[in-house]
């Protein structure tokens, strides 16, 4: 990537963040700032458009998961005992203290929480795997009932069938978490859902019509809701609690200037709190609960799966063969995942970190639960191992510049970094060394993942890596001068990158085979608005969820100081422009959502990652930093990764 190129990267970044910021002033034009990296800087040549990678992973550390969105979660009696003796969590489990190492260097020394899991899936054996023949049963008998929906799936896209039943049907197994055995068949449906006219259906149906095509990408019209609108009341004719929560998904899939869904989004919002307490039955309730928490259209399907199975059994229109199908692919796909857990934890304890590194997180189960959001479909195997490598890679990296390393050793590391020659490493203190070592041997493990067709991909995530860690220092130079970016757009010019959402887009196309051309690497390492809009989202949403804790003990300045500084306000008021800046960046990325999939500019796989990591990152910062206290999703994983779902 040449240094024009970049250039041009960071202007496309500076130029969203500007909106951002005029935005949030009332259209006033935030002041300049410095620039985040100097092209022109010696050293190696400057990675590809990497600008800025926000608040994902944000760095798997200081910057990532929250609690689980379900109503109910209950660790099973196997796990409750592993977790028992290493989950004593505390409010402040990120809380850090001076400590002299024998090096004579004085450094924070972190207080995170030991891991929940340890070496629990080297040892677990599910209850499904104990009889190879009742595996076999369980695969043969979901291939039957895959057969015997298909054929409910063509019977609904026939054109006599009424559009409620084929919406609803598809819903079903998108919420199921079945949608990737029938790819075929709900492309076809929602090719002819895109010609149907709606001007005369309801608006649960119209709400779940233009939900579920712009999901898919199909930029329909808001103009469909104008009939809905109540003149007199200044709201919607909605007849129902279900019909709140239809519009309500469907207007959060807006974009910039569809007044309409904005009006909707207000409506429902303050309508549907009103309505929960009365609405009667629980799983509404609950379901509401969620929406209001994390809209439909950004939640993580898979995390909440299993009690989408146990909803669906109970509603009185469900279909037989869809419920027994959805608990033996739930079963059966937790089954790799166990398998998948063991290579990963094989792998973790291989580097012989914890051993060396107190200071950092061992988090590698929760990375692996944070990934399979990004891809949970059983093809993805490859994929899925290969980004939990690199998150946990991030992770360590993070911890590294945020609570061990001195100003002067981040410089000399990140200059190592940037060589990527383990010869540049001598001036290092040994555990840098270490660490410095343990990147280059995990760069080259998952290198020979590839064939060799594919390794052309990994010069971007070695770029991206570079990228990455310049972020990091530069954010400890500020941490050291106690400096306050002027703008919240100054601030993300260094803090979007420091995300590693640049690094971690790029890096969900490298296991995934021969949808992920050169083409796509090139595109993805532009850092297209897209990712933008990722990197900013998640930045922002992760200072709102940390900026109290990370007050208790030095750390750099958030983008709410920056706000605070910019616009002269305090805390509060910071916060909801914030809010605002956010709710502004997700219309952007619907937008841009809508753009690339009408032009067909990146197969839709590939940018579906891209969603489902913005996804997994809204899931973790929703409450907490639940990657750092690792309790908060400790029953979604164990719901996810070791409880079974009962056939009976």
């Amino acid at each position: 990537m040449t240094g024009s190129s970049y250039a041009c990267t960071c202007t496309a970044f500076r130029s969203i963040s500007t909106k951002l910021a005029a935005r949030s002033s009332g259209g006033r034009r935030s002041r300049g700032r410095r620039s985040a990296v100097d092209p022109s800087a010696g050293g190696p040549p400057p990675p590809p458009p990497v600008v800025m990678a926000g608040a994902v992973a944000s760095s798997p550390g200081k910057r990532m998961p929250p609690s689980p969105i379900g109503c109910t979660s209950k660790a099973a009696s196997g796990v409750a005992v592993a977790a028992s003796a290493t989950v004593a969590a505390t409010a402040s489990s990120t809380s850090r203290r001076q400590t002299k190492e024998d090096d004579g260097a004085s450094r924070n020394v972190s207080g995170f929480e030991p891991s929940i899991w340890g070496d629990f899936f080297l040892t677990y054996s599910s209850p499904l795997a104990t009889s190879s023949l009742h595996k076999a049963w369980m695969v043969h008998r979901a291939d039957q009932l895959k057969e015997e929906v298909a054929a409910r799936l063509a019977a609904a896209s026939s054109a006599c069938s009424l559009l409620h039943r084929r919406i609803h049907l598809i819903h079903v197994l998108e919420r199921l978490c079945l949608d990737h055995l029938f790819e075929d068949e709900i492309s076809d449906m929602l090719a002819r859902m895109n010609d149907v006219d709606v001007s005369g259906c309801d608006l649960q149906t119209v709400a779940m019509w233009f939900y579920l095509l712009r999901k898919h990408g199909y930029w329909v019209s808001s103009d469909v809701f104008a009939r809905f609108r109540d003149e007199q009341g200044g709201g919607f004719t909605a007849n129902s609690p279900r019909d709140l929560l239809s519009l309500h998904c469907a207007a959060c899939l807006a974009t910039r200037g569809e007044v309409i869904l904005g009006e909707a989004i207000s409506f429902t919002t303050k309508s549907l709190k009103s309505t929960a307490p009365y609405t009667g039955a629980a799983s509404l309730a609950c379901e509401i609960k969620r929406a209001l928490e994390i809209p439909l259209p950004r939640r993580v399907r898979i995390y909440e799966a299993k009690s989408r199975i146990a909803e669906y059994g109970r509603e009185a229109e469900a279909d037989e063969l869809v419920m027994e199908l959805a608990k033996l692919n739930y079963n059966l796909v937790q089954l790799q995942y166990q398998e998948e857990l063991k290579i990963i934890t094989r792998w973790w304890n291989g580097l012989e970190l914890q051993s060396r590194l107190s200071f950092a997180r061992d988090r590698v189960v929760e990375c692996y639960f944070w990934i399979v959001g990004v891809y949970f479909e059983p093809s993805y195997s490859r994929a899925r191992i290969i980004l939990t490598k690199v998150i946990a890679i991030v992770s360590l990296l993070d911890d590294t510049y945020d609570v061990y390393g001195t100003p002067q050793e981040c410089e000399l590391f990140t200059e190592c970094i940037e060589s990527w020659d383990p010869a540049v490493a001598g001036g290092l203190p040994e555990n840098m060394k270490f660490i410095f070592g343990k990147i280059l041997d995990t760069y080259q493990s998952i290198e020979e993942e590839l064939a060799p067709e594919e390794r052309y991909r990994m010069p971007y995530i070695k770029n991206f890596i570079i990228d990455l860690v310049r972020a990091y220092n530069k954010e400890v130079r500020w941490r050291e001068q106690g400096y306050v970016p002027a703008t919240v757009e100054e601030h993300l010019q260094v803090s979007a990158r420091s995300g590693a959402c640049h690094l971690l887009s790029c890096a969900s196309f490298v296991g995934m085979g021969d949808v992920a051309g050169e083409e796509a690497f090139e595109w993805v390492c532009s850092v297209p608005k897209l990712v933008q809009a990722l990197c900013i989202i998640l930045r922002l949403s992760d200072d709102l969820k940390s900026y109290e804790r990370e007050k208790m003990a030095p750390h750099v300045a958030s983008t709410i100081d920056s706000c605070m500084r910019e616009h002269e306000v305090p805390l509060q008021v910071a916060r909801v422009k914030i809010h605002e800046m956010i709710d502004e960046t997700w219309k952007d990325f619907n937008e841009e959502w809508l753009n690339l999939n009408m032009n067909k500019h990146q197969p839709a796989e590939l940018l579906e990652r891209i969603f489902n990591l913005t996804r997994t990152m809204v899931y973790m910062y929703q409450h907490d930093d639940a990657y750092t206290n690792c309790h908060v999703i400790k029953d979604t994983i164990n719901s996810l990764f070791v409880e079974p779902v009962s056939i009976a």
